[in-house]
């Protein structure tokens, strides 16, 4: 059988695992990545939020991503709660980031793991991860099979990461998977190819609508397509009767913004679900081996933090497992740093997204929860911290609170 050596070994080649693949080679780490999957592959999740710019700035990827041709995304517009109308927010009314993007995520998800073999990390896709590698209770490493080879292969690194997604493997294996069950929801989605656009540096926004039952989201992607979907409680389509696609239909004539947007326009796809993928991991870490993005937790698609969540927590373990490498004697401290930086802002994610999703409260009511969240002190106005929390910046201090935290369990 053959075996190789490396630093880490990352599993799963989504945006969480790229980008801690490429952010340790760029520290000289030798990594390897292993994905199930061929990019490029189709992945739901296009409404990226300005706390992506930190990581991406950098990998270096900022010029490639613009060169792409996807829309930009300068803020959103909401019609939600009590107010009757339709309101929103730009970026830069909290932040250095005046815009992200609206992307496809087959092509940005291979974009990054470009990214990672330019700067050295091995990739290895089409190859499936068997089991996991054990010397006692530490991970060593994997057992994987690549397609169209017979043989498995294994691979030993002083690190494992699993990055796999809603895959949850390492997540799985050790039986630490809670579900948050207020948020057991389902989403059905299309593409519709002739809708709509808003006018000027608008016609990027991310439009989310509330409905008596759930909310509607309209995201306008390049190629004059749009993303289109609803989100209500698994339970509502279980005692409906319905079709995930004839409740999706029966909805949206209730919609009073995101139906006209899509006056004249086509489906040109099938519809697509997902459902129950509210959770968190209890532990994101243990001897040898650590959980990101996905893998680790995901709240909820209603404030699009899923992608900002993965490369952020990406960065963070990096740093950490950079510093374990390093010195072996700091690799427990790190570790826990790493955990305790993540959960924070999953924790400050989970509340304010079980705040909005209050449909009794003002605009003004929701700009004062997110201060309370973010800024008790009230040093800021509620309406700076509103946009910082649903920017995906609040409490991104970059490298010195990461090495502060490392400090600290020394």
């Amino acid at each position: 059988m053959n075996q190789q050596q490396f630093d880490v070994i990352v599993v799963g080649a989504g945006p969480a695992g790229s980008c801690t693949a490429g952010l340790l080679a760029m520290d000289g780490r030798r990594v390897l990545l292993l994905d199930r999957d061929k990019h490029p592959r189709y992945h739901i999740g296009e409404s990226l939020i300005s706390g992506v710019w930190p990581t991406l700035d950098r990998l270096g990827v900022r010029e490639r991503l613009e060169q792409m041709g996807f829309p930009r995304k300068y803020g959103a517009d909401v019609l939600w709660g009590a107010d009757a109308e339709k309101w929103g927010f730009t970026f830069r009314q909290a932040g250095p980031y005046e815009f992200v993007h609206q992307v496809r995520r087959a092509e940005f998800d291979a974009m990054l793991v470009g990214r990672a073999r330019e700067l050295g990390v091995h990739v290895v896709e089409d190859a499936t991860v068997k089991d996991a590698l054990f010397d006692g209770d530490r991970v060593a490493g994997v057992r994987y099979q690549v397609r169209g080879r017979g043989e498995l292969e294994e691979a030993r690194a002083r690190f494992t990461v699993d990055a796999t997604g809603q895959q949850r493997w390492l997540g799985r294996h050790f039986d630490l998977v809670d579900w948050h069950e207020d948020l057991r929801n389902i989403a059905i989605w299309g593409y519709w190819q002739g809708c709509r656009r808003f006018d000027g540096e608008r016609a990027g926004h991310t439009l989310v609508e509330a409905l008596p039952t759930g909310w509607l989201w309209f995201i306008p992607l390049g190629q004059d397509t749009t993303s289109i979907g609803y989100v209500t409680s698994s339970e509502l389509l279980t005692n409906s009767g319905l079709s995930a696609e004839k409740l999706f239909e029966t909805q949206l004539e209730e919609s009073k913004l995101v139906k006209p947007m899509m006056d004249g326009s086509t489906l040109v796809t099938a519809y697509r679900t997902a459902r129950d993928w509210s959770y968190q991991c209890r532990s994101f870490q243990g001897p040898g081996w650590a959980l990101v993005g996905d893998a680790s937790a995901f709240i909820d698609p209603l404030l699009s933090t899923g992608v900002t969540l993965a490369v952020r927590g990406a960065r963070v373990l990096a740093k950490a497992l950079n510093e374990a490498l390093s010195d072996p004697a700091r690799e427990a401290a790190a570790l826990r740093a790493y955990e305790d930086n993540c959960r924070a802002f999953l924790n400050v994610i989970l509340e304010f997204v079980r705040f909005f999703y209050d449909q009794t409260k003002t605009r003004s009511e929701y700009y004062r929860g997110a201060q309370e969240i973010i800024d008790p002190e009230r040093q800021r106005y509620p309406e700076f911290d509103f946009v910082k929390l649903v920017s995906g910046l609040a409490g991104d201090d970059e490298d010195l609170a990461i090495v502060k935290e490392i400090l600290v369990y020394r």
